[in-house]
């Protein structure tokens, strides 16, 4: 099982269908588990993909359009229920009148459980974190091993998108190391130090390796085509994009402030993705060769990289580092 990967949860837009839940992802990524835009049902899609409420470490709402949020609460009850140990925050879009009054429901979704009180709900899941009004996008997480940095968005209420993003690193190259006579241990300390003395020659990090970009994952929701679109996409190895209408609808994606598929393939082959996971499909487009399948083939004709249409349930590795 890969280390870093996408669980889907859910794929449908506004309405769910026999076949598609409300939206919902998970991202494992190595210790930590991201969920994305928790829609109506997510506690038991969770059950059904094998995802416990402890191995959720962080949560990430773009906007509060039932679809995208109101999973929230139950999988808050099953924290509690579960006795999660661990501080969970939530990033949210803020800054409105309406965007304030949805964030403090986050504690008073307490009430609808008796075993749990507003105040202990705020105790158990720690700092909630708003992003306040995001105009020009900034970093929203700021982990040990990745930052997550958000972007507002194009769309009918305040909504932002994310983009997780490795630093980038070096990569070691067995053969120059081994011409120096460089082994073992010497070669953790050349990585902590960057440099050391080999064979009567200092020798440093970047003479024995090439430079390794970090992998980076973005989450596209609901959203007109807009520049935050491809600046969250830029060199993402995966993207998780919206794709609620086929382009013979394009004016009514554009009129309620959504993409269609031939758009979201425009954002990653302008963007430089090498993953784009197609999902959010309105309830027009049922599973099937002439259902959304049409959506995948039009983001394939102008996107040459893989394309993923999301079934629920699906887990989709995201795609190894670079050069590797």
């Amino acid at each position: 099982m890969s280390n870093r990967e996408l669980v889907v949860l859910g794929t449908a837009s506004q309405a769910p269908t026999r076949s598609r839940n409300h939206n919902g992802y998970f991202l494992r990524w190595d210790d930590e588990g991201l969920l994305l835009d928790p829609g109506e049902g997510t506690q038991r899609q969770m059950l059904f993909a094998g995802i416990t409420a402890s191995q959720i470490t962080r949560i990430c709402i773009t906007h509060f359009h039932g679809d995208h949020c109101l999973g929230l609460p139950g999988v808050l009850a099953r924290m509690s229920l579960d006795r999660v140990p661990h501080t969970v925050e939530v990033s949210y879009p803020a800054g409105s009148r309406e965007a304030r009054r949805r964030t403090g429901f986050l504690p008073e979704v307490a009430l609808y459980y008796p075993f749990l009180t507003p105040r202990e709900a705020l105790t158990l899941y720690g700092h909630v974190q708003g992003l306040g009004g995001v105009t020009s996008g900034g970093t929203v997480i700021q982990a040990s091993a990745f930052r997550v940095e958000a972007e507002p968005l194009s769309h009918g209420v305040p909504a932002i998108g994310y983009q997780l993003a490795e630093p980038d690193g070096r990569r070691m190259l067995p053969d120059r190391l081994a011409a120096l006579g460089i082994t073992g241990p010497d070669i953790g300390r050349l990585q902590r130090e960057g440099s050391l003395e080999a064979g009567g020659r200092m020798v440093t990090v970047e003479q024995v390796s090439e430079p390794r970009p970090g992998q980076r994952f973005a989450f596209v929701m609901d959203t007109r085509l807009c520049d935050a679109a491809f600046a969250l996409a830029d060199r993402a190895d995966m993207l998780v994009c919206e794709s609620t209408f086929a382009n013979a609808e394009a004016t009514l994606a554009r009129d309620y402030g959504h993409l269609t598929a031939g758009q979201a393939g425009q954002i990653a082959a302008q963007a430089g993705v090498r993953l784009l996971v197609l999902t959010h499909f309105s309830q027009r487009y049922e599973h099937g060769p002439e259902g959304d399948q049409r959506l995948a083939d039009e983001a394939a004709a102008v996107f040459c990289g893989e394309v993923v249409l999301a079934r629920d349930l699906d887990r989709i590795p995201v795609p190894p580092r670079r050069g590797l």
